[in-house]
């Protein structure tokens, strides 16, 4: 039987780097945020906070709040084809959820990636790339939750992974999480 794992979480929780470690440990993924910036890119604007937000928003105003489930499900298919497992980075709302449940049914497992806010929030500011000050990152956690559903996900989820920690704490907790579904990490 076919399993897509979606990972949840809040900025800076650790969800990319869950999914790059998975990632070097062989599992296929999509990445939902890969949609928000492939459409900055078209546009031609430059990658930033900012424009990820609006364009995440945007997208799912115009298209509904499922819209980046229905834009990856031809990926997700595919990738079904060639592996038993698939992980999925950056759903956010409820509609996305039940989309890919209705698609998938039974398949899909919500694993969150947890960090305190004061946690989350140090790391967002550290970030090179698109960092974020306290009062940034507190404003996109609401913004977040208020405009693109995603508390929903986060409080169903299957599976909760903790990481106020250190990165390599964090890897054996996905580990011991991927034994636990009985796959075995490499």
């Amino acid at each position: 039987m076919n399993k897509i794992i979606a990972i949840v979480g809040m900025p800076g929780a650790g969800k990319t780097e869950a999914s790059s470690y998975l990632l070097q440990k062989g599992f296929p993924f999509f990445k939902f945020g890969q949609i928000t910036i492939d459409e900055i890119k078209a546009k031609g604007l430059p990658i930033t906070q900012e424009n990820e937000r609006v364009f995440r928003e945007d997208i799912r105003k115009r298209e509904g709040m499922g819209a980046y489930a229905v834009r990856a499900l031809p990926h997700i298919k595919e990738m079904l084809q060639k592996n038993s497992l698939v992980i999925i980075d950056g759903l956010y709302s409820w509609e996305e959820y039940k989309f890919l449940e209705e698609k998938f049914p039974g398949a899909i497992s919500l694993v969150v990636i947890y960090a305190e806010p004061a946690v989350r929030y140090k790391r967002l500011k550290q970030r090179v790339e698109r960092g974020l000050d306290l009062a940034e990152a507190r404003a996109r956690d609401i913004a977040e939750l208020k405009n693109l559903n995603k508390g929903g996900p986060i409080a169903i989820a299957d599976f909760l992974i903790e990481n106020n920690d250190t990165i390599e704490k964090f890897h054996k907790k996905i580990d011991a999480f991927l034994q636990r579904l009985k796959f075995v990490a490499t």
